[in-house]
């Protein structure tokens, strides 16, 4: 069966290196194995997600000479499908109401004498969890600010013992513990990244996600969803990120030089995608 990979990058801001090394391994993929490249603008952040930076994404990718196949898919588009998850979830009784500020849970972890943190971050300790249904719809009721949380243990319960492929890495059992009971929607975004990226893997009938090794703990809770939901499981190729001379990695939030920028000083996408490569360590 040929693969079907996918570049997924989210339009809050101008592509850099690091960008352009995870598309071209992306599109090699395809490439080799005779498959499909598709892309996907993941703009559910629509406070800092723009038409600017989704047209540039556009530009940059014609310009290192990556070709896609089909339309553009854009989440903040299909809001409804992914709110169709969660529906289903609720009906599964898997996802629950949690209405806890941030600082109420860091107050409730450090009261207990522990405040632990997983590779996703704060791991929350389950204060809404037990509220009765009445309870939580009546908070609801009153228009109480709430997110919505996966019932991870009992998602795994159900599940099973879960594993998935890292072309990297082999097999990997899943361990979705490492992750606690994560936010699957909230208010101000009505889905989150585990949602809409599961949902649209399956739904693009994805075969290889490619993408860098800082979201390979998050295919932990990935392959929960999948198993809860009944969606096909693709194969994965987490893989190195890169860093400048200084040894940090490149971020749009450290104002990492531009793809764009190096178009405009002149070099052309050959010097880019050699750079990105030297900088991984192939050349």
């Amino acid at each position: 069966m040929a693969v079907i990979t996918r570049f997924a990058p989210s339009p809050t801001g101008l592509l850099h290196l690091g960008h352009a090394w995870s598309a071209l391994q992306t599109w090699e993929a395809a490439q080799r194995e005779g498959g499909r490249f598709l892309l996907r603008m993941e703009d559910i952040d629509t406070e800092r997600c723009r038409p600017e930076f989704d047209a540039a994404v556009l530009e940059d990718l014609a310009w290192l000479g990556f070709d896609w196949d089909g339309p553009v898919r854009r989440q903040s588009e299909h809001f409804d499908a992914y709110a169709g998850v969660l529906k289903h979830l609720e009906a599964a009784e898997l996802v629950y109401p949690c209405f806890c500020t941030r600082k109420q849970i860091i107050a409730e972890v450090q009261a207990a004498g522990s405040a632990p943190h997983g590779p996703l971050g704060l791991i929350y300790p389950g204060t809404c969890r037990g509220l009765s249904t009445g309870e939580r719809a009546e908070r609801i009721d009153a228009g109480e600010n709430h997110a919505w949380r996966l019932n991870w243990a009992e998602a795994a319960r159900r599940s099973g013992p879960l594993t998935w492929h890292d072309r990297a890495r082999g097999d990997i059992t899943a361990n979705p513990a490492i992750a606690g009971d994560v936010v699957l929607a909230r208010k101000d975004t009505p889905t989150s990244y585990h949602v809409a990226v599961t949902h649209d893997d399956h739904l693009q009938g994805v075969t290889l996600v490619t993408r860098g090794e800082d979201l390979f703990e998050a295919t932990h809770v990935h392959r929960l969803l999948q198993a809860v939901m009944g969606w096909d499981v693709p194969a994965y190729h987490h893989h190195t990120l890169l860093a400048g001379p200084d040894g940090k990695r490149f971020a749009k939030r450290d104002k990492a030089v531009t793809l764009a920028a190096m178009r405009e000083a002149g070099m052309n996408p050959e010097e880019v995608l050699a750079k990105a490569r030297k900088l991984a360590g192939e050349s």
